[in-house]
């Protein structure tokens, strides 16, 4: 599709101005820096094992006849469909801002402009203390219980330990966006590197050992960090009182593992999450290339869930897995802090230093995940700028490592202003229990988007590699589009029905509602103002962005 000048439209100019073309300039600025790899390592640490998924493995007892496994691998199977229709739009437009200019395009500037903000701009500033808490728990106050320093794990349950966690890792996350493309690719295969290899210490010791020495080693090392004694038992005894029963370790229950899928989106759902930044991927319109690198992203992710899983049979002891994350959320846990699995599968080995060592090495899951806290969010902040919907600074990219630093910016400092209300506002926290179901909503969009993409865009989807793609004569990407409505449509229904999942609250569903008010606020000063300097912002959607 060509690059027009505008022609009409325009009103509003003096005699003889220079009209204003279409978009800000005549390249994005933005520059090819990743490889398929580097996308496949990105797609694997945002779906990611140890921060997100043995998290929310935890919540196993809110659908207490649910099996994890059975989930785990319904989840992965109905999430491939969405990483074809996702594949299919990036093939068919591989530019920077992934959502937001495919829908766009496809549906109109508003709906893109109003969905996309909203799931890839407010909210992540909601995801700060997200992600904060992750860290939290799983590195700072393991790490300072395991050394003994109970007062400075303590200061981190705080209101004022809890902004200072927050701080941190929006700091990480912004620096790591700072330093551009190619240095962050470099930075998160270190880090894959070293957390898959202390994934594999992990596996060994849970091989190597039996679940009666991992129980005398719970015993012996919780009383000696925590001060509780028989933590085994008393987990057990504490799981009865409250009345909960660990099903059976097995691939099976099907229907009510069902009920775990919407659970478990909370970190199977993001495979897709880099595909705001294939403007800056080589091989982008290549079908088998994009797929291949989202595709074996999420099922590297299954495949070491499925492991970890089997693991925890084996030596942890399924029962006592599940009881401990079950009193724990009921608040009857003997153990002060969440019983993170690595931090009890190092009590295997009694030596101080290789536990805080382990769990140290295992925290690079962290740190080569936290940039994607904005890095993909930059991108549609920058791709909005870029026409003309927000203001050209947002869409300026510096010389050297060509990050867009005024997007950036517009993650930041609002981000620290809302982590700020959520350390010291125990309602303001309720609000963000629908971050994921405001991104879920812009998934669908999209979904429905690549759908109608043949008839929509008959031409572009003609030239897209995506339109090749068939079986028994049927393009696969509309079909795989429509299996991600399915999707998306029934965790949304779960989510707002279901008091399980702890997501259907009032004010949290009226605060995303607001948010979406502030995106069609935004959009229409951004018409107004844009018509008085002589643009119109609906001639600029009907055009693909330059490269």
């Amino acid at each position: 599709m060509s690059i027009k000048e505008d022609s009409g439209g325009m009103g509003g100019r003096e005699a003889g101005a220079e009209a204003p073309t279409l978009f800000l300039r005549k390249a994005t600025g933005l520059v090819r820096g990743w490889s398929v790899r580097d996308a496949i390592i990105y797609a694997c640490l945002s779906t990611n094992i140890i921060t997100l998924g043995i998290y929310e493995f935890s919540f196993n007892s809110f659908i207490p006849k649910g099996q994890l496994l059975t989930a785990v691998l319904i989840s992965a199977v109905w999430v491939s469909f969405l990483v074809v229709a996702y594949t299919g739009l990036i093939v068919t437009i591989p530019r920077a801002g992934g959502d937001y200019v495919w829908q766009s395009r496809i549906l109109g500037g508003p709906v893109g402009f109003v969905f996309a903000a909203t799931g890839w701009w407010f909210i992540l500033w909601l995801w700060a203390p997200i992600y904060g808490t992750v860290l939290n728990v799983e590195l700072i106050q393991p790490v300072l219980y395991t050394l003994g320093a109970k007062g400075a794990a303590a200061y981190f349950g705080t209101h004022n330990g809890t902004f200072t966690i927050c701080i941190i890792t929006i700091a990480l996350a912004g620096v790591l966006v700072s330093i551009g493309m190619s240095s962050y690719a470099r930075v998160q295969k270190w880090c894959f590197a070293g957390g898959m290899v202390g994934f594999l210490v992990l596996v060994v010791l849970l091989l190597v050992n039996s679940h009666g020495s991992f129980v005398s080693s719970l015993n012996m090392e919780a009383h000696k960090i925590f001060g509780v004694s028989h933590a085994y038992s008393a987990t057990q005894t504490a799981a009865k009182s409250i009345g909960y029963s660990t099903p059976a370790f097995g691939l099976n229950a099907f229907g009510a593992s069902m009920l775990l899928v919407p659970m478990l989106m909370f970190y199977l759902l993001w495979p897709n999450w880099g595909s705001t930044l294939y403007g800056e991927v080589r091989g982008a319109s290549d079908f088998k290339r994009v797929f291949t690198g989202m595709f074996t992203g999420l099922w590297l992710t299954v495949l070491l869930s499925v492991i970890f899983l089997v693991l925890m049979d084996k030596t942890i002891g399924w029962s006592f897995y599940n009881n401990a994350n079950a009193v724990f959320w009921a608040g009857k846990s003997a153990i002060p802090i969440w019983p993170y699995p690595i931090m009890m599968a190092s009590w295997l080995v009694h030596n101080t230093a290789f536990q805080v060592i382990l769990m140290l090495v295992m925290s690079l899951w962290f740190f080569g995940w936290v940039g994607t806290l904005f890095l993909s969010s930059t991108r549609v902040i920058f791709a909005a700028a870029f026409d003309r919907v927000l203001p050209d600074a947002a869409a300026s990219v510096s010389e050297k490592r060509k990050v867009p630093i005024a997007s950036l910016l517009l993650m930041l400092l609002p981000a620290v202003a809302l982590s700020a209300v959520y350390s010291y506002s125990l309602k303001f926290q309720t609000y963000t229990l629908d971050a994921t179901l405001v991104i879920a909503v812009t998934y669908l969009v999209s979904a429905f988007a690549v759908v109608i993409l043949p008839w929509r865009k008959p031409e572009l989807w003609k030239a897209s590699a995506a339109s090749k793609f068939k079986i028994f004569g049927v393009p696969i990407v509309p079909v795989a589009g429509l299996v991600t409505m399915g999707l998306i449509i029934y965790n949304l229904w779960e989510w707002l029905t279901n008091s399980a999942y702890g997501v259907n609250n009032h004010g949290s569903l009226v605060f995303m509602g607001l948010l979406y008010l502030l995106a069609i606020v935004v959009y229409v000063i951004a018409r107004l103002v844009r018509k008085r300097q002589g643009i119109d912002l609906g001639l600029i959607n009907k055009e693909i962005p330059v490269e």
